[in-house]
Order: C-alpha cells, then sequence, then structure tokens
C-alpha cells in the first residue's frame, strides 16, 4: 500500500451520527411532516469511495440517498435498497446519459430512482410515457445553475395535460428541489420580483430572523404550497376527477429538498414552514465534519542522497539544497496536489495568491507532503503514483516504508487503500 486513508471508525462513525440527529432535531415538526438527512454520496465519495457511503447511510438508518449523476446511481443500486435521487437533471438531449437511463428504467429498481428535472422539455418526454417516474422539479435559486423560474413551474403544472398525468401516476412528483449557494445570497431574495406567487397577498415579508439563503427557501417553500393548492383545487372541481385521487397525487409533493442550510437555518425554516417536508441534502458535513477522525499518508519507497545543483527527474530540475530526495507513494492518479481555483477575496488571500504563482513559474512548488512537521518543496511536479520530494540536510530523514503524512483535498483524493472502517 502506497497511499493510505486512516481512519478512526469510531470517531469518524461517531461524527456522522450527530450530524444525523442534530438534522432530524432541527427539522422535526409537530404536524409529523418532518423529512430527514439525505446523505449525498457521489464523485470520489469524499474519499472514503462511494460504495462504502452507500453502506454507512444505510447503517445509519437513512432511507434516501442523493447521488451526482445516473452513472453514479446505476453503480449504486446495488448496494442498497434506499430510494436514490440523482441531482443532475434529467435532460432527453443527452444521449450517452439517456442510454443509461433506460438501462435504469428497465432493471428491477428502477422505482426506486428520483429524477431531478429542471425544464419543460425533459418533463414532456416523461409526460408522455410509459412510467411510472418519481422525480423532484427543481427551482433556479440564486446559486444560478439549473431550474426552472417559479413562473415557469407554475405554467407548467396548470398546462393541458397536467393533471392526467398526476392522477393517472405517470409522473409522481416528489417535491421541489432547491440547490442554494454555499454563502448567503447577494441578492435580496425577501423580494424577488416576477413570480405570481410573490406578491404582497400571497407572499409577506418572510420573518426577519431567516438568514438571506432561509429567506430564499422559505418565499420558494410557500410558494410551491400555493401552487400545489391550486392545481389540486383544479383537480377537486373537475367532474372527470374524483377527489381522492387528486389527493392522493400530491401525497409526497408537499416537500423541500434543500442543500447547503445549516441547522439553524433549517430549524428557522421549520418554523417558518411547518407543513412541508424538509429533506436537507448534506454531503461534506456528514462525511467530512471532523477532519481529525482521518488523515492520508503516502509511502516512503525509495531514499536517494542529492547535493546542491544536482539534476533529477523527468524534467531534470536541480535541487535546491544538500538534503535527499524522497519517492513517496501518492501522485496525480490520487489527487495530490490537485486543487480548484482559489476563492481569493481579500488583499491578503490575493498576495498569496501571487506570490505562490511567481514561484511556481519560478519551477518550485510546495508539496502536501508533511516531513519533520513542515510542507516539503517537490522536486518537480508529482507523478501518476509518486512524488518527488526534496528534504533538506539536518531534517531527519524517512526510511522507505515509513509513512509521511499528506494534507490532501478529500474530493479528489483516490486511496490504494481505506484503513479502520472494514468492520
Amino acid at each position: 500500500m502506497t497511499f493510505t486513508l486512516h481512519v478512526d471508525g469510531q470517531r469518524w462513525r461517531t461524527s456522522s451520527t450527530t450530524v444525523r440527529d442534530d438534522v432530524r432535531a432541527a427539522i422535526a415538526s409537530e404536524q409529523h411532516v418532518d423529512g430527514d438527512l439525505v446523505p449525498v454520496i457521489k464523485g470520489n465519495g469524499y474519499g472514503f469511495g462511494n460504495e462504502r457511503l452507500v453502506k454507512e447511510a444505510d447503517r445509519l438508518g437513512l432511507t434516501r440517498i442523493a447521488v451526482g449523476t445516473i452513472f453514479e446511481a446505476a453503480e449504486l443500486l446495488r448496494f442498497s435498497t434506499a430510494d436514490v435521487l440523482v441531482l443532475t437533471p434529467f435532460d432527453p438531449r443527452d444521449q450517452t446519459a439517456s442510454n443509461v437511463w433506460s438501462q435504469v428504467a428497465a432493471s428491477n429498481d428502477h422505482g426506486r430512482i428520483i429524477r431531478t428535472v429542471a425544464d419543460r422539455e425533459a418533463w414532456d418526454v416523461l409526460a408522455a410515457g410509459p412510467g411510472p417516474v418519481r422525480l423532484v422539479l427543481e427551482g433556479l435559486t440564486s446559486m444560478g445553475r439549473f431550474g426552472m423560474s417559479a413562473d415557469d413551474i407554475a405554467d407548467l403544472l396548470s398546462a393541458p395535460g397536467t393533471a392526467e398525468v398526476l392522477i393517472n401516476g405517470r409522473i409522481q412528483l416528489e417535491g421541489l428541489a432547491l440547490h442554494l449557494p454555499m454563502v448567503q445570497p447577494q441578492t435580496n431574495h425577501r423580494s424577488i420580483p416576477g413570480a405570481r406567487w410573490h406578491d404582497a397577498s400571497v407572499a409577506p415579508v418572510p420573518p426577519s430572523h431567516l438568514s438571506a439563503r432561509a429567506a430564499e427557501a422559505w418565499k420558494w417553500g410557500l410558494g410551491w404550497q400555493v401552487i400545489l393548492a391550486d392545481v389540486s383545487e383544479r383537480l377537486n372541481s373537475s367532474p372527470d376527477v374524483q377527489g381522492q385521487r387528486a389527493v392522493t397525487a400530491f401525497t409526497s409533493a408537499a416537500a423541500l429538498w434543500i442543500s447547503h442550510l445549516e441547522d439553524a437555518e433549517l430549524r428557522s425554516l421549520r418554523a417558518a414552514l411547518p407543513d412541508i417536508e424538509l429533506f436537507a441534502r448534506i454531503g461534506t458535513r456528514l462525511w467530512l465534519g471532523d477532519r481529525g477522525a482521518f488523515h492520508a499518508e503516502g509511502t516512503v519507497l525509495s531514499v536517494n542522497p542529492i547535493s546542491k545543483g544536482i539534476t533529477a527527474g523527468y524534467r531534470q530540475r536541480r535541487a535546491p539544497g544538500n538534503g535527499a530526495i524522497l519517492v513517496i507513494g501518492g501522485g496525480t492518479a490520487h489527487g495530490v496536489a490537485l486543487s480548484a481555483p482559489s476563492n481569493v477575496s481579500s488583499v491578503r488571500q490575493r498576495a498569496v495568491a501571487a506570490g505562490t504563482g511567481v514561484l511556481e513559474a519560478a519551477g518550485r512548488s510546495l508539496s502536501p507532503f508533511i516531513i519533520d512537521g513542515s510542507q516539503r518543496w517537490f522536486i518537480e511536479p508529482p507523478h501518476m503514483q509518486v512524488s518527488l520530494v526534496h528534504v533538506p540536510t539536518g531534517v531527519p530523514i524517512p526510511n522507505v516504508g515509513d509513512h509521511v503524512t499528506v494534507e490532501v483535498r478529500m474530493t479528489t483524493a483516490h486511496f490504494d487503500a481505506v484503513l479502520g472502517l472494514d468492520d
């Protein structure tokens, strides 16, 4: 094993259990329409692997999970009996994904899949049959990524033929999905213009204690209840529709599926919307909430003494001083030294980013490998599965077989082994 994740299993599981309990307490409702935590399991499985996280969700007693793509859903269905929400919206124009959607729809597990629908074209394809299809509609929030405007959703659910599709069960509407930003939105979503349900007679000013994110979710949630009530009223007033069938069509629809609300925000939203289910989609806080419960290590594979000015590596870079070159397990295939663009907002952060850029332009890059308490310099950019790291004279040199701690971005890391959770 050369690049490993070491986990204090008991501590890590205590953290995830605490998050689950805190979220459930935050969304608890006296009306018994609580909802639940929906663990997000996608990409590299936050470093732990998706299959392992699915089993952990089952251990936590969570009956719904959220994955990023239909490709991930197809892989994970066999490891769990949970319902699976696919976060990337279904789009029939994405032919490669559509092929996998068709394969899953033809499987015995199709009834556990919940699609996200973010435009009218996707809805129309699903409404044409054969069904049944479970789905959530996605609202276009301040996140500005996927979704429909409030008016577009209202128009869709009031369009001719929608009632028949819902009552016949061809589409099973499971709620409204809201993907909110990680920081508080800058737009004043307490007074969003343009949506019919946002006029003063329908949506009063939200309670002042709500954050901007929670206020945005509150406005969507209140409007969602209004539009569901409008559709139900039209259905029940139709001579061709039996009332009970109309009620049944909306049994699961009075729900919000929300990302990126803290517990305090969920609690305030619950108080403001007591009659709607809240499903809190949480990934990072659930799986990476206690960073002290796990750490990454690379194994020292070779130790080569070197003098200042001697060249080494693919690119024959010169050693900055006397010492040794360590060949350590962990390279680009493991996610070593991969990072997202910096979120620089202060003068100091800009200065650090500029300084780092100057060093990299000069061929010097600080590695994430920590030896004797400090990060050490790469000799050159990491290779696919190993890294060459310079250790200067005066620093204790690890031996072959020793493990070196690595600061790694968990959402891009891939480990040869995860230790401490196989029980």
